[in-house]
């Protein structure tokens, strides 16, 4: 199925692996040219060289820090009239609320609350302007079921889902949609990393753990970044123009609800 969004122009944040990979390669594949970001030189420019060989489509690197203002402004210095933007960042560390200092919250609200919205004040208006725009916010599924040792990833993506709301009604009329994407337990190094975490609390085996744990999933395993990337380049093609403000939930059912 062609996308119709052949020769646009996205920016992916935080793309060097993970779901923000997934989602560039996924635009790629649909022949869209990519500026892409992530904190480590080596990364990002060993990851926009594989996707330029694989694809050919150009793919820009940005050795940036996104949530920060000087990063956000190399970014929109390689592309400053992007068609798509997937907004993507790391999440604040685990903990308790009761450890958490105000330090901690402005950060986590500095990076998933504010740097998204920094970049979409950037670019919507210029999206409106051409006619097109697509602006897809990688969040969290605990947007919708809150988990108890992520407080600050919590608060700060529940954050950013109420801040964008009318907005995505405000622009839809121009062609321009805004929807958030929020995984569930998606097989990416963020996840490993927790499940190592475990293994090494308990005192099991790596595999054990991941095993345990993909087996809580109704589909019994985890997502795949190819999955989440198909998902993002449908949301950014011409056929996702009366889909906008909506959560939509990838967690292989793990959120059990009826709505």
């Amino acid at each position: 199925m062609d996308m119709g969004i052949r020769g646009r122009k996205a920016i992916v944040c935080a793309a060097s692996k993970g779901l923000g990979r997934g989602c560039a390669e996924a635009l790629a594949a649909e022949g869209v040219d990519l500026v892409i970001c992530s904190r480590t030189n080596a990364e990002i420019e060993k990851t926009a060289s594989e996707i330029a060989a694989e694809y050919g489509v150009s793919v820009t690197p940005v050795a940036c820090d996104i949530t920060t203002g000087e990063g956000r402004a190399a970014v929109l210095a390689a592309c400053p009239d992007p068609d798509i933007l997937v907004n993507n960042a790391g999440g604040p560390p685990p903990g308790d609320f009761k450890d958490f200092g105000l330090d901690d919250w402005r950060q986590a609200v500095e990076g998933n609350m504010i740097t998204p919205i920094a970049l979409i004040h950037e670019t919507v208006y210029g999206m409106m302007g051409r006619g097109f725009g697509r602006i897809i916010n990688i969040t969290s599924f605990s947007v919708k079921a809150p988990i108890p040792t992520l407080e600050l990833s919590n608060g700060a993506r529940a954050g950013l889902t109420g801040a964008v709301a009318a907005l995505a009604r405000k622009v839809s009329p121009k062609n321009v949609t805004i929807n958030n994407m929020l995984p569930g337990p998606f097989d990416t190094d963020r996840l490993r990393n927790t499940s190592k975490a475990i293994a090494e609390k308990t005192g099991k085996t790596m595999e054990e753990v991941q095993a345990a744990r993909a087996a809580e999933n109704p589909t019994g395993r985890f997502g795949t970044t190819e999955e989440f990337g198909a998902a993002c380049a449908f949301l950014s093609s011409q056929y996702a123009g009366y889909i906008t403000g909506q959560n939509i939930v990838l967690d292989g059912g793990a959120l059990n609800a009826t709505i």
